[in-house]
């Protein structure tokens, strides 16, 4: 087991709600670990809109979230990761290699679902899941991978075959192994009424999103007290982004300048890259210094 996957088993081993930023790169990573965040999330949807210029409708593959994560990780400094494994891209065999690809490229842990591939955003209409019996064979494939991954079981049953399917779903995912139990679209009626099935030893992880039509109106201590100990935003960042972006290239086709959209000074982020260590180490082992470091 990594450093960072027992990081994030510690947080999941706490008592109060741990919010995760989504981070999309090198910037956004080192921006998350400048605001004071424990952890942060990589998310699906996220790297299909980034890396591919598409909506989250089974485009983008584990191998492209494994690669983003290798520019994410290195950023990151001791912060643990949780990366959207979708369904594991195929069947348990595939979520077992997904595992082993996501731990190799420094993942601390990775939500897996029940959804049919290729999967849909889970806001989205049109969902169908897989039955509960490959579902778990998808999570326990992840656990038998003996990454020390944490993993995390997501089920959309919620809005396809109601709570019922979703209490059968959670307590078979636990059954096989799963760290935490992800119930995506849940209030929190619905995860007591889980939590009271399963034994409070269970940690929940849920989504905050912006591509929920409505909700996210729960305090942290009520969250706390169904057993949430992850939150995580995959998109809060990137639409910011996005809009910062768009409203910067309209003035430029505008008025030929961005002088009057709010950005960042530029020393601002050269500071935010490490410049000034990066320089200190080029002045280092510029020619003198090396001489005479070997000299003494």
């Amino acid at each position: 087991m990594t450093a960072a996957a027992q990081r994030l088993r510690t947080l999941l081993a706490g008592d109060t709600v741990v919010h995760l930023p989504g981070v999309h790169d090198a910037v956004t990573a080192r921006l998350a670990v400048a605001s004071g965040a424990r952890a942060a999330c990589l998310s699906g949807a996220v790297a299909s809109a980034v890396g591919l210029g598409l909506p989250d409708l089974g485009y983008v593959h584990g191998s492209q979230i494994a690669a983003r994560a290798r520019d994410v990780v290195p950023a990151l400094s001791d912060l643990p990761l949780l990366a959207d494994a979708d369904t594991g891209y195929g069947s348990a065999l595939q979520a077992r290699e997904t595992t082993r690809v996501y731990a190799a490229a420094g993942i601390a842990g990775l939500h897996l679902e029940d959804q049919v591939a290729p999967k849909r955003c889970g806001h989205m209409t049109g969902k169908a899941v897989v039955d509960v019996d490959e579902a778990a064979a998808r999570v326990r494939a992840a656990v038998d991978a003996g990454t020390g991954t944490v993993v995390v079981a997501r089920t959309d049953a919620l809005s396809v075959e109601g709570p019922d399917s979703v209490v059968r779903r959670a307590a078979a995912f636990v059954e096989v192994g799963a760290d935490a139990v992800f119930v995506e679209g849940a209030d929190l009626a619905t995860l007591a009424r889980v939590r009271d099935a399963l034994g409070p030893a269970v940690p929940f992880v849920l989504n905050r999103s912006e591509a929920a039509a409505a909700g996210g109106t729960e305090t942290d201590a009520e969250l706390a007290a169904v057993g949430v100990r992850l939150m995580i935003h995959p998109v809060s960042a990137l639409l910011a982004a996005t809009r910062a972006i768009a409203d910067t290239y309209a003035a430029i086709a505008a008025r030929g300048t961005a002088e009057d959209v709010a950005r960042w000074p530029w020393d601002d982020l050269t500071a935010l890259l490490g410049l000034d260590e990066q320089l200190g180490l080029e002045q280092l082992y510029a020619a003198g210094s090396v001489e005479e470091g070997s000299r003494g």
